[in-house]
């Protein structure tokens, strides 16, 4: 998969331009819908929030390189939508269902909670939380191996170590990059796991801290420093 959702850092794509803080620029009628939509579908519990970005990733490079943010979501949840069964080709091609499909039918489907403007602030806030207790789960169990100030180097390339082409945080800029474990954050869902069905596979999760100068030839300013959240299986001693 050549990833072409992996930008940062790319040189030639010009500066970036920080929208104002607390403030969700939405900048056509239909983007509030685009995103209450697929926060709604979320709740079907159909996908995790790591099999959604990952939907987002395999658009064709065309397509990514021309759509527009919401248009990238909405794409990739017209795809989650028909791989998961809850509607059929058929009917995204038509735009309206065909009669008694998806989540909800059948006598045992039970209910689905409606997703109200009310509710909608609520369920952003909460977001979907990755942190895991390591004494609640045997996927949980694996140990911190670094600790605050030790030096590190991210592994190389910058792939899913379990999956070909699968789901990765870890940016391809960073690879192969040596830095220092700024914090310990816990045990976290695994997203090159967890993406995949494979399970959540919790590990360590630390922020990293890289020299501008450590990631890039030619930094405008080689004393920045770039901080990274990396996990355990990104990591190895520098």
């Amino acid at each position: 998969m050549t990833r072409p959702h992996d930008m940062g850092g790319r040189f030639g794509d010009g500066p970036v331009v920080p929208e104002p803080q607390g403030v969700v620029p939405f900048r056509a009628d239909w983007h509030p819908g685009a995103l209450a939509l697929t926060v709604a579908a979320g709740g079907l519990g159909k996908w995790n929030i790591d099999v959604s970005r990952h939907a987002r990733e395999k658009l064709s490079a065309h397509d990514y390189s021309r759509f527009s943010y919401y248009e990238k979501w909405v794409a990739a949840l017209a795809d989650l939508l028909v791989e998961t069964g809850v509607i059929t080709r058929r009917e995204l091609a038509a735009g309206q269902a065909g009669g008694a499909s998806g989540p909800d039918s059948g006598p045992d489907s039970g209910t689905t909670q409606a997703i109200t403007g009310e509710l909608m602030a609520g369920m952003l806030a909460r977001g979907a939380p990755t942190a895991r207790d390591s004494a609640d789960s045997a996927d949980s169990a694996i140990a911190p191996l670094f600790s605050k100030g030790q030096a590190v180097r991210t592994v190389h390339p910058a792939g899913n170590r379990l999956v070909k082409g699968g789901h990765t945080r870890l940016p391809q800029y960073a690879a192969g990059a040596r830095g220092r474990i700024l914090r310990l954050h816990g045990a976290h869902v695994l997203p090159d796991s967890n993406a995949h069905g494979l399970g959540e596979a919790a590990e360590p999760l630390y922020t990293v801290v890289f020299a501008a100068s450590e990631l890039w030839a030619g930094p405008e300013h080689p004393g920045d420093e770039v901080t990274l959240d990396l996990w355990q299986s990104y990591l190895e001693q520098a």
